[in-house]
């Protein structure tokens, strides 16, 4: 009987994964975020929005982790992932048909998305640490690398989109105070004047803190701002000041590895220099250190899952595992500037060092969602075939001209 419960239980979940996913999420503007959040804030309107856009972005997802190797799916860590998204899916789903209008409704849908929210906690490291098992036990290959890069990709911005509502929920309506005593002047998780330079000097305290930590010291940091707009005032942005802080925290840790590294045990250190430049449609932080800098060849590999030059973690059975050392800090850097339609890239001369440039929108309004959709396009991907490659791959070992024939 527990058998046939269990294949009744996932059948219908499989179901119903198939139907939220032939909707597409509907992507949202900051703006949008923080006019809803702001003085009119309305609850119910809030749980109505939640409690139909949750499920679609949750399926769509879901439908591409069934597309990952069996192999990958059999490994324990992944299969807990599974779980975590599929009883967020069904306790969301528990509110389809309730009374919006029920005071006790919203408090237990509120409740809810609070459950939610803290049983995807640790989504990335366990994900990370199902990657590692299958790659310890069955190797990649080139197909499999490409695809998992791909999924990894959208899982983790999907994740983020997935946060992001759960936080503006729950920052509005989950507590007693509707004013964060910490923040009071953001509206959920967002700032409307989010100071740049202040969240880039937080990040590189922390960041110089960890450094000190580990190598008895640490450079200093040059800062510099260019406000186009208005020359005479600091440079402020609407924005989500931890999606800011977690790029630029990443890209100092990096910064001060390298310079620390390179320089090894010298009495002063080249400083890290930083320039915040605000124009009509951007807002870019460059990130720029003496480091020795990367091989062009090895720039792309930078932001691929897995790849790290730092020990790999050990996974402890009381948490799940860190991020440090699995290779996660700059792919999903570059994820939360790609979220909301910015980037981050980087370019590096090697042998002298690396420059590190997030864009981010400067306009509210243009500040939009990325958002995976599930469709057509995306299960292709999946399914094709590598081709050979259409431009010649030069040999690693030179052509012996004296055996060479013309025909």
């Amino acid at each position: 009987m527990r058998i046939l419960r269990t294949l009744m239980n996932s059948a219908s979940i499989g179901k119903l994964v198939d139907q939220y996913s032939r909707f597409s999420p509907s992507p949202l503007s900051i703006k949008q975020f923080l006019d809803f959040g702001s003085e009119n804030a309305c609850e119910k309107t809030s749980f109505m929005f939640l409690r139909q856009e949750l499920p679609v972005r949750l399926a769509n997802i879901m439908k591409e982790i069934n597309l990952l190797p069996d192999n990958l799916l059999r490994t324990p860590s992944v299969r807990l992932v599974q779980s975590w998204y599929i009883q967020s899916l069904q306790d969301i789903l528990e509110f389809k048909e309730r009374d919006a209008n029920d005071e006790k409704v919203i408090f237990d849908f509120t409740d809810a998305v609070i459950k939610i929210r803290n049983r995807h906690n640790d989504v990335v490291p366990t994900m990370a640490q199902g990657v590692v098992e299958y790659k310890d036990t069955y190797g990649t290959d080139p197909i499999t690398s490409q695809n998992m890069q791909y999924f990894l990709d959208r899982f983790y911005m999907s994740r983020i989109s997935i946060r992001m509502l759960l936080n503006q929920h729950t920052l509005l309506f989950g507590g007693r105070v509707r004013v964060n005593p910490a923040h009071p002047k953001q509206i959920g998780s967002i700032d409307p004047h989010c100071r740049v330079t202040d969240v880039v000097k937080d990040a590189y305290e922390n960041a110089r803190t960890l450094c000190d930590r580990y190598y008895m010291n640490s450079p200093e940091l040059i800062l510099e701002e260019f406000n186009v707009k208005e020359p005479t005032k600091p440079i402020t942005v609407v924005y989500v000041p931890s999606h800011l802080y977690h790029m630029v925290f990443e890209l100092f840790k990096n910064a001060m590895r390298a310079t620390m590294e390179l320089c090894g045990d010298a009495m002063q250190y080249p400083p890290i220099c930083v320039r915040i430049t605000l124009g009509n449609e951007d807002l870019t932080v460059k990130v720029s250190d003496h480091g020795g800098g990367v091989p062009l060849r090895k720039i792309d590999r930078l932001f691929t899952y897995t790849y790290s030059t730092a020990p790999r973690p050990q996974m402890d059975s009381a948490r799940a595992a860190p991020l440090a050392g699995y290779g996660y800090g700059l792919p999903i850097s570059r994820l939360y500037a790609r979220y909301f339609q910015g980037d981050l890239k980087l370019y590096s001369l090697e042998g002298y060092g690396t420059d590190a440039v997030i864009y981010i929108r400067a306009l509210s309004t243009e500040s939009i969602e990325r958002l995976p959709v599930y469709n057509k396009s995306a299960w292709k991907h999946y399914k094709t075939i590598h081709e050979a490659d259409d431009w010649c791959v030069p040999s690693k070992e030179p052509k012996d001209m004296t055996t060479f024939r013309s025909i």
